[in-house]
């Protein structure tokens, strides 16, 4: 059995992998774990001797097959949860992120499975994320850009956001600016602030260039298929 902390770990290296590609060096590990480098080593020699991640010296890990798997089927309850307690728990998008994370590692296998059933097997969660099939098939990657990519003028559907920061996400509720939500690039300022009009409402809202890099979106023309990039 793997501990929470090894699972999270796993989860971690594999939503870093996806969004710069592999090897994952410790120091980007610790950083969005928020642990210092030597308990990163140390625990990624763990993970190592458990044939779970490949580790090249002085370039970084990458998940084995196995690794990749339980990474995947971590993140397929997370997401599960996350949907599960925003539908029929009333609770806000920006609460679920925290009580997944402490969820996602005690559930059986009947009850990811009935989660799913009760929620219709959604193929993302409320933030836009897509759940892993049950078959733990990895995200087929969609290419999405950023809002942070485009330029004055862009009419552009948001896919996903992150949903790793509670705050964040109140910001981007009030403003309008969630999954499925049609905007267009009003203003972008020298100093990092971009300006959106929600299409819908009319309402614009500036947002500042951190914000605007975890915003994934597409062109109308397109869909918002599976995307391999985590934020969780």
């Amino acid at each position: 059995m793997l501990s929470d902390v090894m699972e999270d770990y796993l989860k971690a290296i594999y939503s870093l992998q996806m969004e710069h590609g592999p090897p994952v060096s410790t120091s980007s590990i610790a950083e969005y774990l928020g642990k210092t480098p030597p308990t990163v080593t140390s625990m990624v020699g763990k993970l190592e001797e458990r044939g779970l991640l490949e580790r090249e010296k002085y370039k970084g890990v990458e998940l084995t097959t196995e690794g990749e798997t339980v990474a995947l089927e971590v993140l397929r309850h997370h997401r599960l949860l996350e949907a599960y307690l925003t539908e029929h728990l009333d609770y806000s998008w920006s609460e679920v992120h925290e009580e997944a994370d402490a969820l996602e590692h005690h559930i059986s296998e009947e009850f990811e499975r009935r989660v799913a059933a009760a929620l219709g097997d959604p193929e993302v969660d409320p933030h836009g994320d897509p759940i892993p099939s049950a078959d733990l098939t990895p995200p087929k990657s969609a290419g999405l850009s950023t809002l942070s990519d485009h330029g004055v003028g862009d009419t552009l559907v948001v896919c996903r956001v992150s949903d790793r920061d509670p705050e964040e996400l109140e910001y981007l509720s009030e403003a309008g600016v969630t999954p499925g939500t049609t905007i267009e690039i009003t203003d972008v300022a020298p100093f990092g602030m971009v300006t959106v009009r929600v299409v819908d409402s009319g309402r614009e809202q500036s947002l500042p260039e951190s914000v605007a890099q975890t915003i994934r979106v597409r062109a109308p023309d397109e869909e918002c298929e599976d995307e391999s990039v985590s934020t969780v």
